[in-house]
């Protein structure tokens, strides 16, 4: 099974290339841009992406197909309001999907793939995980609920495509409604922020309406620093998916106790004893 969001690659690509002439021709000294390496790395890291994912995705067709097909509900695709209900209960997984992977520390060892380049541009909407995996489960209760899972799918996809316009410089504040109810650039720029007011703030995928709700809203105020806060030192793609499981297993190894342990998986990032 192709993700719907597949077919827009080759879209992506166009705009960012867009983008980095934007740069070229109209640059803003506030600005990062784009380096060539740091834009490698993003789209090796999405490419890699897919070839993980897409294997990934037939598995979690089974998984959905098959709580489906046990729900005692069917919710039908012809009914307008089922395409509403879903862009909200889609939304509302994502908002703790995203939240969690960045408050569990097995979780955020995938996530912060996402968050490792110290530049913000649409390359980066494509620096993701290679680790799948830990997405799954916060969308099965969709297909419980009785959501075909080809719509599921498909939203998914929308809500990505959606996501990749968030990451971008270019864009300054959007119309004061579009802000307080959905994700921009603005609210997405705080989000990749590793000054402390910005760290772990605004999750949401879509709609913003759920970091207001749940108190992790944080509006741009002060230049933001885009990276992590011990920064990687390499570019290598490889590296750059897998060092915080090395960092993971490093801990493991030295610790002394259960506690520990498991602490220093399923602990927020950072923890120690």
């Amino acid at each position: 099974m192709i993700p719907a969001v597949v077919y827009a690659i080759p879209a992506f690509l166009l705009l960012i290339v867009m983008e980095a002439l934007s740069f070229r021709f109209l640059p803003d000294d506030e600005e990062r841009g784009y380096e060539t390496r740091d834009t490698a790395t993003s789209l090796s890291m999405g490419a890699g992406s897919q070839v993980i994912g897409i294997p990934w995705k037939l598995l979690t067709a089974v998984a959905f197909a098959g709580l489906y097909v046990l729900s005692p509900f069917k919710l039908d695709a012809h009914d307008w309001w089922v395409w509403v209900l879903l862009f909200f209960a889609d939304d509302f997984a994502y908002y703790w999907f995203h939240r969690l992977h960045h408050e569990v520390r097995v979780f955020w060892a995938g996530h912060v793939v996402h968050h490792s380049s110290q530049f913000f541009n649409l390359s980066t909407a494509l620096r993701q995980s290679w680790t799948p995996m830990t997405a799954t489960p916060f969308w099965l209760g969709l297909a419980v609920l009785g959501f075909p899972p080809w719509m599921i799918f498909l939203q998914q996809s929308i809500s990505l495509a959606y996501q990749f316009f968030l990451h971008t410089e270019r864009i300054n504040r959007m119309w004061r409604p579009v802000e307080w109810f959905f994700n921009t650039p603005s609210h997405h720029r705080v989000h990749h922020g590793s000054n402390d007011p910005y760290l772990d703030r605004n999750y949401g995928g879509i709609l913003i309406i759920w970091d207001r709700m749940f108190r992790s809203f944080e509006p741009e105020g002060e230049t933001v620093r885009y990276g992590l806060t011990t920064n990687l030192t390499t570019y290598n793609p490889l590296k750059v998916a897998t060092h915080e499981y090395a960092a993971i297993w490093r801990d493991l190894r030295s610790a002394v106790s259960w506690r520990h342990r498991l602490g220093y998986v399923f602990g927020r990032p950072g923890w120690q004893p």
